[in-house]
């Protein structure tokens, strides 16, 4: 029971434990888990992006095969089922209702119109093929630009304009006065366009309700458990929040698609109730296409105000930000709070103001993909700072440098609303360059332009704000929820120890990153320590896991829960070894007097006499567990450095990423072998949306891109070998001093891969910009327009 190691858990890098079950297969996913007697529900989804339900014939499936009962709207309606709420509430926001089963009109592609009971999976899909739906088609809105324009068809009627919001940061005077004098200003026109998050995983639910005691269980695909729960239960459902139980097991992926309350896991809640039998619905790669939330889709006009020794004077922004058909959990929140907030970056920008306007359209919702907003934020200043520095005539390294925030400038207020606690981005931005040869990089993308290949570097430095903080701020801000976590600590009698987390793995590696938290304050094996999370039956309240706040919020409530398990335990040794709690050291898992080492108490002593209380002091209860709740005081803020090396096919428009480095400052690092891979599948999604993918719809909200025929995501042989590194900057605000790294490849990617392929059409042809994706056809005929529209030399 004692641990003999002189080195600490914390900072190894350890093989996770929980990879041996997902590699060989015996992971346990909702889809997994069977009950008997279950039920099977398939959807049946509009093909329309807007039309009237005229008329839904239940007679045509009900005498075929294994079906039981079909579900319209007005089941939902009968039942008294609330609709699916809002999580963010702005000033004046719209809110239209978002019911489960649509009643009277659909207004998207895949939005839920019927569903279909059957015994099976099989049979109940194959019955809504079959049911008859009449529809009558109505005008409909795809982009934001298009759905506030004069005499737009509306979404929703209660919708005016078809804007949800208008929301504003910063100080308008002083960006206009900073604009008014400068001698240069650089403006763009950009879209950040949709995506589909794709996790691996497809959503699942299985519902079982016991009329005896009125309890419901949920197993669901999910990043919160807590969350699913009090929406379901308070605000949907309508029952005790005790009543039901939410369990959320292994999950392949998340993104944050899973952290939102969907139509299906109120669907299988009321089917269970109705039909007094467990229902189970289970997500097809194509329905996951046009019902999973997707991401990003802003169209953004920004302008940078530059002096002519290159120094930022001001940033002005207007975003329309698409929201889709309805709003889901978090999604005012993100092209606002989570996008608005972060247009500073790592720079000194004396005067900044930003406008959002939320737009509704008929296409599915759009809410958090990873990075939420902080991306979005990320491309758009990373942008316009190449385009200044071009204009400048400036390496974009040096024009960077010449604006970074300083670090004797920490902490430090930014002109929309956030504090950085810490920072320090030239040691980042130095790594960086010297990793990659950055100026040996240079001199290769000279001898390469004129010819057939040629070459694009692409740097660039970010920050984002992840760990969203403290619970009363968010609160005045309109969030629905608080941002603190909890964690229990249990030891055994044994003392074998579990931990439970209000956090949720879906991929982070918790299973390994928080035992080596707890095997170093409790100084015994790693092996000894087992992670408990994703179920509501067992743990205190939490608030899940997303924007990257498992490590800094969830690992820091853990870690003043092992405070107080160590604490008692010395209370206890020292009472056991009749000597004073101040006399008493802790180190290898063996509690002994100072000065008299022959006098000890091993963990499993104190763990032992903690249950059987023989020999016990007076004033302490018995057991050995203990609670903590950690809110945090700010967000914390990673950063970093990125480069991307580019190559294009002048004649094909192809391009290659041929070498990526960075470097990433995420605080002190638990595991640097998780950590890296935290960032090596960032890297990937976000060249992803850079190169490859886009989630299109027409004009008229069809959608384009409903299989991986169409949507194209990265292989292994689009990605190379990634070169990684790491500065340490601790936070000053969370026990552990660490900051969040799973978002920060996906952040600072995206960004990376498109200023060098903008480096390297900007160097061979004068273009200043072209929106992603930097699909072959689009750059080949960027590099055509450009060439014949330059002077040809006159003819000897």
């Amino acid at each position: 029971m004692t641990d003999s190691r002189s080195e600490k858990y914390f900072g190894q890098a350890l093989k996770r434990k929980e990879d041996p079950r997902f590699i060989t297969g015996t992971g346990n996913y909702t889809d997994d888990v069977v009950i008997p007697g279950t039920l099977h529900a398939a959807m049946v989804r509009s093909p329309y992006p807007h039309a009237k339900i005229s008329r839904i014939n239940t007679d045509s499936v009900k005498d075929l095969p294994g079906v039981v009962r079909v579900l319209t709207g007005q089941d939902v309606k009968d039942a008294g089922l609330g609709s699916i709420p809002v999580g963010w509430l702005l000033p004046e926001l719209k809110t239209p209702a978002h019911p489960a089963i649509a009643l009277e009109e659909a207004n998207h592609v895949g939005d839920i119109v019927a569903v279909v009971i059957a015994e099976t999976r099989a049979q109940a899909e194959d019955a809504a093929a079959a049911l008859e739906v009449e529809y009558h088609a109505l005008p409909a809105v795809a982009t934001a630009g298009a759905a506030v324009k004069d005499g737009a068809a509306l979404v929703h009627d209660d919708v005016p304009g078809n804007v949800a919001f208008h929301w504003e940061i910063g100080d308008e005077a002083a960006t206009n006065e900073a604009f008014a004098s400068a001698p240069h200003k650089i403006s763009v026109k950009l879209k950040n366009h949709r995506l589909v998050a794709n996790p691996i995983e497809p959503r699942s639910s299985l519902a079982q309700f016991t009329p005896a005691s009125g309890e419901y269980l949920l197993y669901t695909t999910s990043q919160n458990p807590h969350i699913h729960r009090l929406i379901l239960a308070a605000f949907v459902m309508s029952i005790p929040e005790h009543k039901l139980r939410v369990i959320s097991p292994d999950v392949g992926g998340g993104f944050g698609t899973k952290i939102f309350q969907y139509q299906e896991e109120v669907i299988v809640l009321l089917a269970t109730r109705l039909l007094g039998r467990p229902v189970k619905w289970t997500a097809r790669r194509s329905e996951a296409f046009v019902s999973d939330a997707q991401g990003r889709d802003h169209e953004t006009v920004a302008q940078l105000a530059v002096s002519d020794d290159g120094k930022i004077l001001g940033f002005r922004v207007n975003t329309l930000a698409n929201l889709g058909a309805y709003q889901t959990l978090f999604a005012p929140a993100v092209p606002t709070y989570l996008y608005g907030t972060l247009l500073n970056g790592v720079y000194k920008m004396p005067a900044i103001h930003a406008k959002v306007t939320g737009v509704m359209t008929n296409t599915v919702p759009v809410d958090a993909y990873r990075g939420a907003g902080r991306p979005e934020a990320t491309y758009l200043i990373e942008r316009i700072v190449d385009m200044a520095a071009h204009e400048l005539n400036m390496d974009p390294a040096e024009f960077r440098r010449k604006n970074f925030i300083q670090e004797d400038e920490f902490p430090y207020q930014t002109p929309v609303a956030l504090v950085y606690d810490s920072g320090n981005y030239e040691p980042a931005l130095d790594k960086a360059m010297g990793m990659m040869n950055y100026a040996g990089l240079r001199e290769e993308q000279q001898r390469m332009k004129g010819s057939n290949k040629i070459m694009g570097v692409g740097l660039i430095s970010f920050l984002e704000a992840c760990g969203l903080a403290p619970s009363a701020l968010v609160g005045q801000l309109g969030a629905q929820a608080g941002q603190w976590e909890s964690s229990l600590v249990r030891v055994h009698p044994t003392g074998k120890v579990e931990l439970f987390t209000g956090s949720h793995s879906h991929g982070q590696g918790h299973e390994t990153a928080f035992p080596q938290i707890a095997a170093d304050e409790l100084q015994i094996p790693i092996e000894d320590i087992e992670l408990i999370h994703g179920d509501t039956g067992r743990m205190p309240y939490g608030w899940g896991t997303y924007g990257s706040r498992s490590a800094a919020v969830g690992g820091s409530a853990l870690k003043m829960a092992l405070g107080k398990i160590t604490t008692k335990m010395k209370k206890i040794a020292a009472h056991l070894l009749e000597a004073s709690v101040d006399d008493v050291e802790h180190e290898g898992g063996v509690f002994r007097i100072k000065g008299a080492p022959e006098k000890s108490k091993t963990f499993f002593d104190i763990a032992l006499m903690a249950h059987l209380a023989h020999n016990y002091p007076e004033d302490l209860e018995p057991g050995l567990e203990a609670t903590a709740f950690y809110d945090p005081k700010n967000f914390v803020y990673p950063f970093g450095t990125h480069i991307a090396v580019v190559e294009i096919d002048t004649d094909t428009g192809h391009v290659k990423l041929r070498n990526y480095g960075c470097v990433d400052d995420c605080g002190p690092l638990i595991n640097p072998l998780i950590a890296e891979g935290q960032v090596h599948g960032g890297i990937a999604q976000g060249m992803g949306q850079a190169l490859l993918e886009d989630a299109a719809y027409d004009d008229d909200g069809n959608f384009l891109a409903g299989t991986y025929m169409e949507y194209a995501m990265p292989r292994a042989d689009d990605v190379p070998t990634f070169q990684i590194g790491h500065t340490v900057t601790p936070s000053p605000h969370n026990p552990l001093g660490v900051k969040g790294i799973g978002e920060a490849g996906t952040i600072a990617s995206t960004a990376a891969v498109a200023s060098a392929v903008m480096d390297a059409l900007w160097t061979e042809c004068g273009i200043a910009h072209l929106d992603m994706p930097y699909t072959a056809e689009k750059v080949w005929k960027a590099i055509r327009d450009a060439r014949s529209a330059q002077p040809q030399a006159a003819d000897d």
